[in-house]
């Protein structure tokens, strides 16, 4: 899927108090609820990992969302590193360190993922561990 079938805005509080990234999408229809189904069932926020991947010399990155199961990309969007960071701090400054991810559909459908972990990458793709999101008590 092209990355500009999505639009992100991360607001540092939801309504609840909960720093939410929000992904709309303008694709195709259809093509994000295929990506986002198994043979099973809809992926849950157990399957779904987020990560950051920072562009050489650029002030943004790639924001994406993968299955957890099979390593596929469910979707991939470009983001300024100020929104990922702000995002981070927002989540950090919580005593539980949850965000959300709210996914909408070209349908406007919405699907919402409770997420700890989002791990940041620098371009050559080495884990920035002082920039991502890591809960305590978990071993990369």
């Amino acid at each position: 899927m092209r990355r500009d079938y999505f639009t992100v805005d991360i607001a540092s509080e939801s309504p609840d108090g909960t720093p939410t990234v929000r992904i709309d999408y303008d694709g195709p229809d259809g093509e994000l609820r295929e990506r986002l189904t198994t043979a099973a069932d809809v992926l849950d926020a157990s399957e779904i990992d987020v990560t950051f991947r920072r562009q050489p010399d650029a002030s943004t990155g790639v924001l994406s969302l993968t299955n957890r199961l099979t390593g596929e990309y469910v979707l991939e969007a470009n983001v300024t590193i100020e929104l990922v960071d702000s995002l981070i701090e927002a989540a950090e400054d919580r005593e539980d360190g949850h965000y959300e991810v709210r996914l909408t559909d070209s349908t406007g459908k919405s699907r919402v993922y409770e997420k700890r972990t989002l791990l940041v990458y620098d371009h050559d793709g080495s884990l920035l561990r002082q920039r991502s999101l890591i809960p305590g008590g978990v071993e990369l």
